[in-house]
């Protein structure tokens, strides 16, 4: 700014000349005039250069059971349901049809102390699986927040009823519903397969949202940062069931292992997991009749602890789940909220109380 302090004109000086020889004479200060000059700007500062944002490792569209980058799928594709469907786990009927494209496992205990499996597809739909098998009362409890269909053949009228008294859509061969098919391969009730392209068209459910945090990189998984390394998850749901998992470290994820040999399917791929959540869950008897009674995994309205797997290590977490909508809620024991790895995610439902045979996760 230009400031100016007792600036004097000419014509106004000749006026004060002029009283001046009028008036006594008298000492004056002379009459000046000051200027402040404006301030110069500074030369103008070059951006310091700085390095660039790095780039957000989150996909801008991704699957919501697995975190994968879904950027190249169609619209519809990313529309589509999640399809929950009962799958055989007994020697008879292994191996499995493309059990390894399912973006999430539930194995549960079932009578006798086998294990039946739920395989969930969404970002991958393989044109057909098997071998399917019956439903139990805790599955409609077990997906219930996944929004689509059960998919099964063979159950107990009661928990049919139970089922779709609760608002689970099912689609079952035991009404007439269409896609199942019987293979050549295997003995019945071994053998029978179905159509996903075909289970599709008899549901309106839309795809499922999201149902656990996913970490980006996957090295900010929770068991990454907080867990400890781990090599081997051996785990006894019964002398019947002894799933186990190794981890494979040049292929960076878990490979399952069926009582000690390579669980594959019928292509020869073995199965594997990003992700191994093992949940110790509550097991009651649904009746005192022997001979109609079955294991019953309880999971809605409960909690419990557990195991997280996540690359090479293993953190101990806490689990709930408020009701049959609600999904999983997996949690440290600080409290704080378990991000996965991107990939896909078995659940191990291992009893903790009520079944008759001791039961175990043994991690090394």
């Amino acid at each position: 700014m230009n400031i100016r302090l007792a600036a004097v004109t000419t014509a106004t000086s000749a006026v004060v000349l002029a009283l001046a020889a009028c008036s006594p004479a008298t000492e004056s200060s002379p009459t000046s005039t000051v200027s402040i000059a404006p301030l110069e700007p500074s030369p103008a500062v070059s951006a310091m250069e700085l390095p660039p944002a790095p780039e957000d490792p989150r996909p801008d569209v991704i699957w919501p059971l697995t975190g994968l980058d879904a950027t190249d799928a169609s619209k519809k594709q990313l529309k589509r349901p999640a399809l929950s469907i009962k799958i055989e786990n007994t020697a008879d009927a292994r191996p499995q049809e493309n059990l390894d494209k399912a973006d999430v496992v539930y194995e549960e205990y079932v009578e006798y102390g086998i294990s039946r499996l739920i395989a969930v597809y969404q970002s991958q739909y393989p044109k057909s699986v098997g071998p399917i098998r019956s439903m139990r009362p805790m599955d409609r409890n077990i997906i219930g927040s996944l929004d689509g269909p059960l998919i099964f053949s063979g159950a107990q009228g009661r928990f049919i009823s139970d089922t779709a008294s609760s608002g689970q859509e099912m689609i079952t061969q035991d009404r007439g519903d269409y896609g199942f098919y019987r293979t050549t391969d295997k003995a019945a009730p071994h053998n029978l397969h179905g159509y996903l392209s075909q289970f599709l068209e008899q549901t309106d459910a839309t795809a499922p949202a999201q149902q656990w945090d996913i970490a980006y990189p996957a090295s900010e998984a929770t068991a990454q940062v907080e867990g400890e390394k781990a090599t081997l998850l051996d785990i006894t749901m019964s002398p019947r069931a002894l799933p186990e998992w190794r981890w494979a470290k040049n292929a960076g994820v878990w490979k399952r292992y069926e009582d000690g040999t390579p669980h594959v399917t019928s292509d020869g791929t073995q199965l594997s997991a990003t992700n191994v959540v093992m949940l110790w869950v509550p097991v009651r008897y649904t009746s005192g009749s022997s001979t109609s009674s079955v294991p019953e995994t309880l999971v809605s309205g409960e909690s419990g602890k557990g195991y997280v797997a996540s690359g090479d290590k293993v953190v101990a977490i806490t689990w709930s789940k408020k009701n049959r909508t609600a999904p999983f809620v997996l949690k440290t024991d600080d409290g704080e909220k378990v991000a996965l790895a991107p990939g896909q995610t078995w659940f191990e439902l291992v009893p903790s109380s009520g079944v008759n045979n001791a039961t175990d996760i043994d991690i090394s």
